[in-house]
């Protein structure tokens, strides 16, 4: 596993460093060797906080915790990704064999808005990203690691652009194109 290590308004020491590769061999594991992992540690107000992201093939995994010592906080972001990569490995897992994915989707279509009077919009951030070609249960499972509402992604089965979405009263939504 590639690592990259930053300092914000601090400079990692060497131990952090080796402890850094240390741990992060334990996630290796569970990716069979592939992946990069990106190491964000800052220190504000004798509280160091560490930001630990991982990349495996497109799918993002993240992790962020605050504690008195760097090492400590990096020791609570690895426990838990790995507490999160596997409760959504054996979510995914038991939904696939049981087939019940489906119940999770939205099935009832989506009313469309009325017109309101055009109003201006202040874009305050443009993001761009890479979709890659996902089922849909790794882009509910990639959503859920990212902790967002939603997530935009390329069906492998349409090759067509989807967002699944968390719905407000339980289960997932899917927003697909329609042909006019």
């Amino acid at each position: 596993m590639k690592v990259t290590i930053i300092g914000r308004k601090c400079t990692p020491k060497e131990s952090f460093k080796e402890h850094v590769d240390t741990k992060l061999k334990k996630i290796d594991k569970l990716f069979g060797g592939e992946g990069t992992a990106k190491v964000t540690a800052s220190v504000a107000k004798n509280k160091a906080t560490v930001e630990l992201t991982v990349d495996n093939r497109g799918m993002f995994f993240r992790s962020q915790a605050t504690s008195d010592d760097m090492s400590d906080a990096f020791d609570t972001c690895v426990d838990n990704m790995i507490r999160q990569i596997r409760k959504n490995k054996t979510k995914v897992a038991k939904r696939i064999k049981s087939g019940t994915i489906e119940d999770f989707m939205a099935t009832e279509p989506i009313a469309e808005e009325p017109e309101v009077e055009e109003e201006e919009f202040d874009v305050v951030r443009h993001k761009t990203m890479t979709v890659k070609p996902q089922s849909l249960e790794e882009a509910i499972l990639q959503m859920n690691m990212l902790g967002h509402n939603f997530y935009m992604f390329e069906n492998m089965e349409t090759g067509e652009i989807n967002v699944v979405y968390a719905r407000k009263n339980g289960g997932y939504g899917v927003l697909e194109p329609a042909a006019e």
